[in-house]
């Protein structure tokens, strides 16, 4: 990063670290030459080299220049105090030994080494060089060596940058020329300087803001801050969730009615004893971003991507008893989507006739035949302190988190785990809790290794990116750093409405539009990918980084291969493989470690640590096996309209005749109700209502497991029999 147009050779204070791509690459002959060890240029070699510089002048006009110098890795840090008054100085230096040197001031004609005094800045030419002279001690180090240097500001490929040309020479003569490049960081962008027509006019936002928050940044509020917030949290999750009966809380998927063939042979499983149950009950906010992630068959028709609501168009609003109640409740006005509520549910045994609708921003489908189940709303519930509170502790959460970068900026350690509790505390009792109420226990049980795996974020990326990035800047690094977390912990707002749920083959194509988020997604990500190597191969890191990641390829490959299983990359994983490589001071990288850290703690808050691999059974979820399916032999070819409904019989073909089937009968579903499961190859429909249209699906079974069920065939009250359409259905 090149150096601002207002850094000069007069004053170099600021912060500086090593360009190793651009610097040249014999620095580690020159640390041989002068007694450096092995495993410390080694360590050197991989390290980021920072400087800190102090420029200053005292009263006398005689300039200092004190340098702290910092390098990754856990080596002990160099410092350099020049004093621009070429006096010989001894000091036992923790990397070069005992080195004797002097500095100052001086004009490039002065200098009688060409390599030295060319390729400045004109400004550095007029206001000096930099020289400084240093060689070991010999009696005392037992090397001998000097380093001649210049130090100014040059243009170098197209930039303005901080240089050091270096002039070695070793124990047996050695002559190497080597130039040394520095990046400067970036200035906060909100320090605006601007200059016109010979005035400058400073604006500096970000100074104010540090000066004037200053008397609060002391531990003590803090600390005060801390406590207070921990009663508030408390306070919001007793109205959340202990103010009313926890039997009335249902999430965003109950229903009253299983699919298919879950609720047993004449949906006995799923039948109340008193068919006209009154039952009052709470809902979450959000349930209408909860979809069927598959298609679900109703009648002759199929439902996916959007909750599952059946019904509601009559004037008396009636759903069918598998729709999702909270949805059903929300279409049906008695509850916000944004803030959840209450209502009073009436069950209504066999109604007929459902009526598709649309309200509230929500559709359902109709279903135009008896269903055993149904039910109805109304407002008079007994429940109080029904809104959800997920809106009002989000913005008590941004309200605090931003606070903790512009009021009370504590230690960075302090402020990264500031984020990490609250980011997980958030989605656990708030944005997605796992249960309504939220078990406690169960949370702690999770926290406690998100902790361990947040430390290691902290050690191999957050401490080297946050400190540098807020340092002095903190309304920039509140917006870098909560923009993408806040975007991360509430990825069931964000990413979760996109057309990709699951990186997963069978789930890509599987909605509209899922193939092309993919595209999008990979260009994003493959554009930051090689904007973060250019940044990493500036710092002379790019073989480590690449080497490891190719070993963490190879250890996904190898899981990818194991039988039986398919490699799922949650998104609590995804950031543990990228995280590490945000471990640099850009402005990027800040925006990347708050996505990712959000992310990471949306995911094991509201999912746990699931397995990076998993049964296809596991990920199969609701959808249909790929099984086979039985074939009716009652078609359109052998219907016979003529006879009486009373008089026909439903026939299918017999059991695979593989021996090594799983299959040992069937089970047959009449108007998305199980009404046969057997052995036969029959069923008599004497029984059925022949005013009304009816649909029929079959499948195989086993001791332990339904296969898929036919799609499926209709006959209409006027005796038109319609063949199901093929394939499986759910």
């Amino acid at each position: 990063m090149a150096a601002p147009a207002d850094l000069n050779i007069l004053d170099l204070s600021g912060r500086y670290v090593m360009n190793k791509t651009l610097s040249d690459n014999r620095t580690d002959t020159i640390l041989a030459l002068q007694g450096v060890g092995w495993l410390k240029r080694k360590a050197i070699s991989v390290g980021t080299i920072t400087l800190y510089v102090k420029h200053t002048k005292d009263a006398n006009g005689v300039e200092s220049i004190n340098i702290e110098q910092t390098i990754t890795g856990g080596i002990p840090a160099s410092s350099e105090d020049r004093i621009l008054d070429w006096q010989e100085r001894q000091k036992e230096d923790s990397t070069f030994g005992h080195v004797i040197s002097k500095s100052k001031r001086v004009k490039a004609d002065e200098l009688d080494i060409d390599f030295l005094k060319n390729g400045w800045t004109a400004d550095t030419y007029e206001h000096g060089l930099v020289h400084t002279y240093a060689e070991s001690d010999t009696p005392k180090s037992g090397t001998t060596w000097i380093a001649n240097q210049t130090w100014g500001l040059q243009e170098f490929e197209g930039e303005r940058r901080y240089i050091r040309h270096l002039k070695f020479t070793g124990p047996k003569g050695e002559d190497i020329e080597a130039v040394l490049v520095y990046d400067y960081p970036p200035k906060p962008l909100l320090d605006i300087l601007i200059k016109s027509r010979g005035r400058t006019i400073s604006i500096p936002v970000e100074r104010t803001i540090v000066r004037v928050t200053r008397p609060f940044t002391a531990p003590w509020i803090f600390a005060i801050l801390v406590v207070g917030y921990i009663i508030g949290l408390a306070f919001f999750t007793r109205a959340q969730y202990f103010l009313i009966p926890a039997e009335s809380f249902i999430g965003c998927t109950s229903t009253f009615w299983r699919a298919n063939n879950q609720c047993g042979l004449d949906g006995q499983n799923c039948m109340p004893m008193n068919t006209s149950q009154v039952f009052d009950f709470r809902c979450p906010a959000q349930c209408d971003n909860v979809i069927l992630q598959n298609p679900r068959t109703v009648g002759n028709e199929q439902i996916a991507f959007k909750p599952l609501i059946v019904g509601g168009g009559d004037t008396e609003a009636t759903y069918r008893g598998d729709s999702f109640i909270c949805a059903a409740a929300q279409q049906a006005g008695l509850i916000s989507g944004s803030k959840g509520g209450c209502g009073r549910l009436h069950l209504v045994p066999d109604f007929n006739d459902f009526l598709s609708t649309t309200s509230n921003g929500l559709s359902s489908i109709g279903f135009p035949t008896l269903f055993p189940l149904a039910y109805r709303f109304s407002a008079d519930t007994s429940l109080t302190h029904c809104s959800d509170n997920r809106n009002a502790a989000l913005a008590m959460n941004i309200i605090v988190t931003s606070l903790l970068f512009l009021l009370l900026r504590p230690k960075h350690i302090i402020l990264f785990w500031s984020l990490v509790c609250i980011g997980f505390w958030h989605v656990s009792l708030f944005s997605q809790p796992q249960r309504n109420p939220p078990a406690i226990d169960e949370i702690f049980g999770r926290f406690l290794p998100t902790l361990y795996v947040a430390y290691a974020f902290w050690r191999v990326a957050f401490r080297f990116t946050m400190p540098k990035v807020t340092a002095n800047a903190p309304l920039e690094s509140c917006v870098l750093y909560l923009s993408g977390f806040w975007v991360g912990v509430l990825n069931n707002l964000t990413f979760d409405q996109l057309p990709l749920s699951r990186l997963t083959s069978s789930d890509i194509g599987k909605r509209s539009g899922g193939i092309a988020t993919l595209v999008v997604l990979i260009v994003v990500v493959t554009i930051c990918a090689i904007n973060q190597v250019r940044e990493i191969r500036k710092t002379g890191w790019l073989p480590y980084y690449v080497g490891w990641y190719i070993v963490g390829g190879l250890v996904l490959l190898v899981l990818a291969l194991l039988p039986d299983l398919s490699l799922r990359l949650h998104h609590y994983i995804i950031p543990m493989i990228l995280i590490p490589g945000t471990a640099f001071p850009t402005r990027l990288s800040a925006i990347y470690q708050g996505l990712l850290l959000g992310l990471f703690l949306n995911g094991v808050a509201a999912f746990g640590y699931d397995p990076i691999v998993q049964s296809a059974a596991v990920l199969r979820q609701d959808a249909t096996l790929g099984s086979l399916i039985p074939t009716f032999f009652t078609n359109t070819t052998t219907w016979n309209p003529s006879l009486p409904l009373a008089n026909q019989t439903l026939t299918w073909g017999p059991l695979p005749e593989d021996p090594n089937s799983p299959w040992s009968g069937f089970s047959l579903l009449i108007d998305d109700v199980e009404r046969f499961v057997g052995t036969g190859m029959e069923f008599a429909l004497q029984g059925l209502n022949a005013s009304i249209p009816h649909f029929f699906r079959l499948a195989y079974i086993s001791d332990s497991q339904t296969g898929d069920f036919t799609k499926a065939a209709t006959l209409w009250p006027n005796g038109t029999w319609v063949d199901p359409a093929p394939g499986p259905s759910y």
